[in-house]
């Protein structure tokens, strides 16, 4: 980011956050207020609001690469066979965003029977799939990675754009994403994958088109993705605020959550999915008694 920042003479500021303001209860309030319902990504939200709020001290007005990765076939996913044979969104079959996908894995077995939330899945995957617009004489692997470019541009670049809008007018920044144009997502949609990645690596066609406007350390460099914080002292605060949640015998989510699951996920080493739980599980509270929502269940 230096490096880019000297070549284009940018007037460049670092923004760092503090891992404590993630859990900062005010903090994660503002945040739970925009998103409107117990759907985020916990720290990856409030750090994104947190960088909008740092951002809109200096500017009213911010550029954004969102959709980059989905238009030029960017994410890690995308090259990598298993989850592109996947016979489900290929983004839920990555070992790196499948842990989300199991964030549900503390409510209640009678809740989780009522949603049957494979079938959803399985349903809303037969769905994405009957909308694949096909150009004549596509097959095999070019035919697959037009349906995988579709789901990512109508359904997983959908959550991401929200969340940008949300915590971004949250704060009063106006975010705009020019990868979105809609003249570019058509013309790109429609090349064919194999020009996609020429080169054999990601986001060919991107890399290729700036060849003239950057230089090679940073046309070449692997693509880094937005940060999960990495500091245990996170991880910890956010076992305690579940550890305190459970002791609320009369709490909203009482009826949805099984607490001796969220009582052993509380106790087990940190890892994407726990923390994930977790986060579902905070979050999900917190919306109950906010909103003032009475479970049936």
């Amino acid at each position: 980011m230096h490096e880019l920042a000297r070549y284009a003479g940018a007037d460049h500021s670092d923004i760092v956050l503090d891992s404590a303001a993630l859990m900062d209860p005010a903090v994660r309030a503002a945040v739970l207020r925009a998103r409107d319902l117990p759907m985020g990504i916990g720290d990856m939200d409030t750090s994104l609001y947190l960088l909008f709020k740092a951002i809109r001290g200096h500017s009213t007005v911010a550029l954004s690469g969102e959709s980059a990765d989905e238009v030029f076939g960017g994410y890690r996913w995308f090259h990598d066979p298993e989850s592109v044979a996947a016979e489900t969104f290929p983004w839920l079959a990555s070992p790196a965003t499948a842990a989300h996908a199991g964030a549900e894995r503390l409510f209640h077995d009678d809740l989780l029977r009522l949603l049957d939330l494979p079938g959803y899945r399985a349903e809303r995957y037969r769905q994405a799939l009957e909308e694949v617009p096909w150009l004549p004489g596509e097959s095999g692997h070019e035919r697959r990675m037009r349906e995988i470019s579709y789901l990512h541009l109508t359904r997983f670049v959908q959550i991401l754009l929200d969340r940008k809008d949300r915590m971004s007018m949250a704060v009063g920044l106006e975010v705009r994403v020019p990868f979105c144009d809609h003249r570019l997502v058509e013309y790109v949609f429609n090349a064919p994958w194999a020009i996609k990645t020429f080169d054999g690596r990601e986001k060919s066609l991107l890399r290729a088109a700036s060849a003239d406007l950057l230089p090679d350390s940073i046309l070449q460099r692997v693509k880094s993705p937005y940060p999960a914080t990495q500091d245990p002292s996170y991880d910890e605060a956010l076992r305690e605020r579940a550890r305190e949640l459970l002791e609320l015998r009369d709490s909203p989510a009482g009826r949805l959550v099984d607490w001796a699951k969220a009582r052993a996920t509380v106790d087990e080493p940190a890892s994407p999915g726990s923390r994930a739980a977790l986060e579902r599980f905070v979050q999900l509270h917190h919306w109950l008694e906010r909103y003032r929502v009475e479970p049936a269940l």
